[in-house]
């Protein structure tokens, strides 16, 4: 006589997929960074203002979503959200694919704004799905979650580079568009339930957490970094077929390289982490990343471009998980996932480095793409031992 699958064997697997919808949300995120040079805006004259623009409109979409998610849960169920965040990325692709660069940049703003609510209620959703996983081992559900997100960068990249030359963009965007429509068909056929809602901080906590020199050195930490990891991946073809006179697909080669190099150098971290001192892995890899943005500033070759892209993502790897591990023995309400207080705003600093590149190369020039990462990169390695001498002076 057979049984019923156990509780914990049905939530196990709702988790599981759960878990895969990152590699989706990474899919969808990068798309922008390799869909430009598609959209030929490598090209003279350059109009990085339309570009800044589409990063714009992609972080206002995001940080909209999260101001949404819950309430559509409340209404309809985390299962819905799921299956409305696939299906509305779905259709918005096939939309961008309508509206290529032979009309005005504005259709395509709308478009990414939708695309990034779609995104951004997908993550919140996929975090609402793991979080009881998250509450019974944190560090291995984020470390698999950002397996399959870097899989989903590393695929959109992938999937862009390998039919530059053998299809339209139009095509290319309908072929992406398939992938998000899987995902909505998967989670129609699953059952998800929210979990109560937590107590994770609003605007008050922000003011509070202002008083503390410690969350405000962590929240620097991570403004910069989210910022220095975007900023590379949205601006790196441009970057390369400019500066230093790559083709598009070597360029977006150089990308995936990028891409594949954060999400192992992830791996890795996670391996040697008990056998390793985190802070010398820390300093490790800001030094790293920031060989890596010294090589891209100065090079002017295929092999020089492509050393860089590998330094910055390896080095880039391991940054956010170490630091994310502190802000959580400091920060107890802190999760990846949400807003959370006054990292609430390092998040959208992030979100918003991308779009402000845009603006700042249609004055500097290209240049400052890899410069200002530069920069952030340097200002990462100072905050880094003011933290420890905060913590040192504060007992903590």
């Amino acid at each position: 006589m057979s049984s019923a699958p156990a509780p914990t064997e049905v939530a196990s697997t709702a988790g599981g997929k759960a878990l895969a919808g990152f590699l989706l949300s990474g899919f969808l995120l990068a798309l922008l960074g390799a869909i430009l040079p598609a959209w030929g805006y490598h090209r003279d004259p350059p109009d990085f203002v339309a570009v800044g623009n589409y990063f714009l409109s992609l972080a206002v979409g995001i940080v909209a979503a999260a101001a949404l998610a819950r309430p559509i849960i409340v209404r309809r169920g985390l299962t819905f959200l799921l299956v409305f965040a696939c299906a509305l990325s779905c259709v918005d692709l096939a939309y961008l694919a309508v509206v290529s660069p032979l009309l005005s940049s504005w259709w395509r703003v709308g478009g990414l704004l939708t695309l990034g609510t779609g995104a951004g209620l997908l993550n919140m959703a996929l975090f609402y799905a793991i979080s009881r996983s998250y509450q019974t081992d944190a560090a291995r559900t984020i470390n698999q979650g950002g397996i399959w997100y870097g899989l989903g960068c590393l695929s959109a990249t992938l999937l862009v580079g390998g039919t530059f030359y053998a299809y339209d963009v139009p095509t290319i965007l309908m072929l992406m568009a398939v992938v998000p429509g899987v995902f909505a068909g998967l989670y129609y056929k699953s059952s998800y339930q929210a979990p109560p809602a937590g107590t994770h901080p609003k605007l008050r906590q922000a003011f509070q957490d202002f008083r503390s020199i410690g969350a405000v050195l962590f929240a620097l930490l991570l403004f910069f970094q989210f910022g220095n990891e975007w900023s590379i991946a949205g601006w790196l073809p441009l970057f390369l077929i400019r500066r230093v006179g790559l083709s598009p697909k070597a360029a977006l080669f150089d990308l995936a390289l990028y891409w594949a190099f954060l999400m192992g150098g992830r791996m890795g971290a996670v391996a040697i982490l008990q056998k390793v001192s985190h802070a010398r892995l820390l300093l490790a890899s800001v030094s790293a990343a920031l060989f890596g943005c010294l090589i891209l500033f100065f090079t002017d070759n295929p092999f020089g471009a492509a050393t860089g892209a590998i330094f910055i993502g390896g080095g880039y790897a391991s940054v956010y998980p170490l630091v994310a591990e502190a802000i959580g023995r400091r920060f107890p309400y802190y999760h990846p996932g949400f807003f959370n207080g006054i990292f609430s705003v390092a998040l959208v600093g992030g979100l918003l480095a991308p779009a402000t590149l845009g603006y700042a190369a249609s004055v500097l020039g290209v240049g400052v793409v890899v410069g200002i990462p530069l920069l952030g990169t340097c200002l990462v390695m100072i905050l880094i031992p003011l933290i420890w001498l905060e913590a040192k002076v504060t007992g903590r």
